[in-house]
């Protein structure tokens, strides 16, 4: 028996019956030869750790535009941390942990730069509209390596572009990253907010901490072992009822007091006013886009490469191609 075999027979002995096996897997577009060590999903967790657009996601903004604090979340640590819930789930239900753990990894490949304020004007500005799990599946068929795509199979796929929306994704490996996002993003961001002065510990609803916890850490606890308890050994991935509201309330008062709280969002203008700026430019001089995105602009027209172009850059390249762009540079004679 090789390796992937004993893989796969553990998967059949010891996984719940409603996990999805890696040996069921509908596959990828493009056939790869087996190295003989890695399962498929396996491999598709490898090739989203190695791509240009995962590396990317450490100059990305959560929630704070380009915070001065080293501690700060970026779209990077919140993708790390989705995935460790992730798999925490994953496990103690006898899930598949490695399509989770893939499916996690890839979901916010792609997000644009400065966060949802980024993600607002692109769906504003581009005809076709722009959402960011779209985005993050087309990353990974169509943008990555060149435009060659990563190639990964398809239950990964499923699960990144439904990890938000109205539509489930078909395993529950998938479900697990879609609660596990909120979780990790509701916890994180309250502990941003914190740091930031943005809000005060007491300024949290008394009524949801009692039920949830005081600390980070104890409110993803109560959420992870609200899911672990409920879920195990059913088909679905749900929460204990009382644990469910208190976390949608909690959600309900980030919106009011973080998400849209004048001080915390009070860059987003400008950066909605760059992005804006470079749309326009970038759809009237296309012929100054990298060239690797003619092949876009021949193909889907000139609204998508640019759309496709500022959705990859990190923030601090933005800022930096927007003043390359707009801002005089200081003329000074050669020597």
């Amino acid at each position: 028996m090789n390796f992937i075999d004993f893989i796969h027979k553990r998967e059949r002995e010891n996984f719940s019956e409603y996990a999805f096996l890696t040996e069921n897997t509908k596959g990828r577009d493009f056939i790869l030869k087996s190295d003989g060590m890695r399962t498929e999903f396996q491999r598709d967790r490898d090739r989203i750790i190695h791509s240009n657009s995962f590396r990317r996601l450490m100059h990305k903004t959560q929630v704070f535009l380009d915070p001065e604090g080293d501690h700060y979340r970026t779209r990077l640590t919140h993708t790390l941390e989705v995935t460790q819930i992730g798999r925490t789930l994953s496990r103690a239900l006898r899930l598949n942990e490695d399509l989770t753990e893939a499916a996690c990894l890839a979901h916010d490949l792609g997000h644009t730069p400065f966060g949802h304020a980024g993600e607002k004007v692109l769906n504003r500005l581009y005809s076709k509209g722009f959402k960011h799990n779209e985005q993050s599946l087309r990353v990974i068929e169509k943008l990555e390596k060149n435009f060659a795509g990563l190639n990964l199979t398809y239950e990964v796929r499923d699960a990144i572009l439904c990890h938000t929306g109205n539509v489930m994704p078909k395993t529950l490996e998938g479900k697990v990253l879609r609660i596990a996002d909120r979780i990790a993003y509701i916890n994180h961001d309250i502990d941003d907010a914190l740091r930031a002065k943005i809000l005060k510990f007491e300024d949290l609803p008394g009524d949801l901490i009692k039920i949830l916890g005081k600390t980070g850490s104890e409110r993803i606890n109560t959420m992870v072992n609200g899911i672990i308890t409920e879920s195990d050994g059913v088909n679905d991935i749900i929460m204990r009822e009382d644990i469910l509201e208190a976390m949608l309330k909690l959600r309900e008062f980030l919106f009011v007091n973080v998400y849209d709280n004048n001080t915390a969002k009070s860059e987003e203008k400008k950066a909605e006013f760059m992005l804006e700026q470079m749309y326009d430019y970038f759809v009237k001089n296309y012929n100054l886009l990298i060239p690797v995105y003619e092949k876009i602009i021949n193909s889907e027209g000139i609204e998508r490469a640019v759309c496709d172009y500022i959705a990859g850059m990190t923030d601090r390249y933005s800022i930096s191609q927007y003043c390359g762009i707009f801002v005089p540079k200081t003329w000074k004679e050669e020597e």
